[in-house]
């Protein structure tokens, strides 16, 4: 006889949600932005949510707390938690599963904590608002957790406030506040992707332990095939609200049926042909050395490194390493303390101040959040044609040529001249923000971090973009970044730093071959591979810890 009270832990079906859109310049218009998606999560599993950002991951996690973010819906379909559709339940009912039955572990845990508050009070108050446990066992809890998750020392790690801990850490005590009510669902939504690609498999490798030893189901959102890999015991893909392939993870990592899923597991294979250095370096820095006023001791450390023409050094090391610095003492934006910086074999002034206008018009930046490199009031045309008027001249009709040129290179077109930048997605914008840059005609161009905040397969297309500009315009790159896949498909040199010194530093080829030292041997070791178990080899052959943890 069928057992009709069994149930999934998550049971979705036909779910449809909507949300009011206000673009610029029109009236507001409603949407459908999730189609029709049927799911299941099983108590003690994981599924994975992967797809590009507007996938309708995180719209569908928060779904089964029956939440929407400002502006969205849930417009139809059913969403049954433990047996209950909590689509039916009034306001009381759902502060009661809330925080309870389902928590959420978000992106940014630096925003999900309160600055004011100690770690352990915050990672408590969901047990004693709900009135789990006492206040003492609660902290037993949290306690336990925070040395299930690899905190130091778990006895006094709450006593912090969230300003005193690291960036992991950080995530990893958001997911002991998710763990504390002892939940039967959590949604996991992106909880690595903010974090430095060595600091990211510490939590990763927390999660999963976490998971596994408390039974607990989960939803795991991501945009990172490789990562979800890692975690999940099946995977849904969604593209543009629809799901697009749903199997086991083995399956969809080694045999998945549908073009859009065999192009997110494809997209870490491409590798750059490496390019030697010929002639004369475009830069070089010998010995520079740097610090804050603020500080009392370098943050870059002897650096001494060049450029050759139509070639890409790579700066790979995480956050806190000196990369961005070394960038803002190449701009001039902080000036060396000792060293030297010669450019196209002429000695830079220190000071951004001190440079002639040529000096600043073939030495351009692309930085990483190109939200916040644009006024969001002036147009594409106006944004891409200031350095052709302040550096050239350009006006009227020769001007706006030269930026559909550009806008043509950069694979948009005439059409995006009249629009702004709030009407563009995040690839559209950095690929505005690298024309800025190339209107320039510069003979470097400094890439900070250009593709960390966007989607993999919109990434992969801005590296193809810079790769095929490069050799368009003869342009070099110094390309600062955490992330060694990237590297192996633009680089044709490499300089590791770490905690300001240049560790490692030649050609791509040699810097990539062993023997490596530890720190080398870590952030290649910590690049997340399509391959199951792979998560559990690296920890087997790990020679040192992360500066994040």
């Amino acid at each position: 006889m069928l057992d009709t009270t069994a149930h999934s832990l998550v049971d979705i079906r036909g779910l449809r949600i909507g949300a009011t859109v206000f673009s610029p310049g029109e009236a507001p218009r409603d949407v459908e932005i999730v189609h029709g998606v049927d799911l299941k999560v099983e108590k003690g599993k994981v599924l994975g949510l992967i797809g590009e950002s507007g996938a309708g991951k995180s719209t569908i996690g928060l779904s089964t707390l029956a939440y929407g973010r400002g502006g969205i819906s849930i417009t139809g379909g059913e969403i049954f938690v433990n047996g209950v559709d909590i689509l039916k339940k009034d306001p009381a009912s759902l502060r009661n599963l809330r925080g309870r039955q389902v928590t959420y572990v978000s992106q940014s845990a630096a925003a999900g904590f309160n600055p004011s508050k100690r770690l352990m009070d915050q990672v408590v108050e969901s047990c004693l608002s709900h009135r789990l446990c006492s206040r003492k066992e609660a902290e037993q809890r949290a306690i336990r957790l925070f040395a299930k998750l690899g905190l130091p020392d778990p006895e006094n790690f709450g006593k912090r406030y969230p300003h005193q801990v690291s960036g992991g850490q950080l995530q990893r005590a958001m997911t002991a506040m998710a763990l504390c009510p002892e939940p039967d669902l959590v949604i996991f939504d992106e909880p690595t992707t903010a974090l430095d690609v060595t600091t990211q498999i510490d939590v990763l490798a927390s999660i999963k332990e976490a998971i596994r030893d408390t039974g607990v189901g989960a939803l795991y959102i991501t945009h990172d095939l490789a990562v979800v890999a890692q975690v999940s015991d099946h995977i849904m893909v969604l593209q543009n609200g629809y799901m697009v392939e749903y199997g086991t993870t083995d399956q969809i990592i080694n045999s998945p049926r549908e073009d859009y899923t065999r192009a997110l597991v494809s997209i870490r294979s491409a590798i750059h042909d490496e390019v030697p250095g010929e002639g004369d370096p475009v830069l070089k820095l010998e010995s520079v050395s740097a610090r804050y006023r603020s500080l009392n001791f370098d943050v870059v450390k002897d650096v001494s490194l060049e450029i050759y023409p139509s070639q890409t050094l790579a700066v790979v090391g995480e956050s806190g390493s000196g990369k961005s610095t070394l960038a803002r003492v190449i701009t001039g934006l902080l000036p060396s303390r000792k060293g030297k910086v010669t450019f196209g074999g002429d000695t830079l002034p220190a000071s951004l101040n001190e440079r002639s206008k040529e000096q600043l018009r073939e030495l351009q930046m692309i930085y990483q959040m190109a939200d916040v490199a644009m006024n969001p009031r002036q147009t594409i045309e106006t944004i891409i044609g200031r350095p052709l008027e302040f550096y050239f001249g350009m006006r009227g009709g020769e001007k706006r040529a030269r930026v559909v040129e550009l806008l043509d290179e950069i694979e948009l077109g005439e059409g995006f001249l009249k629009r702004y930048p709030a009407e563009l997605s995040g690839g559209q914008k950095q690929r505005v923000c690298i024309a800025r840059a190339l209107a320039a005609k510069p003979r470097l161009i400094i890439c900070d971090e250009v593709t960390s905040a966007l989607d993999p397969l919109v990434a992969d297309g801005i590296l193809k973009l810079l790769m095929n500009l490069q050799k368009i315009e003869q342009v070099s790159y110094l390309f600062i970044t955490h992330d060694l896949a990237t590297v192996k498909s633009i680089a044709d040199s490499i300089a590791v730093m770490y905690r300001g010194n240049v560790v490692r530093y030649g050609p791509r080829s040699k810097v990539l071959s062993p023997p490596f030292d530890d720190y080398t041997d870590l952030l290649l070791s910590s690049v997340p591979d399509m391959r199951l178990g792979w998560l559990e080899d690296v920890f087997a052959t790990r020679k040192m810890e992360s500066a994040g943890n």
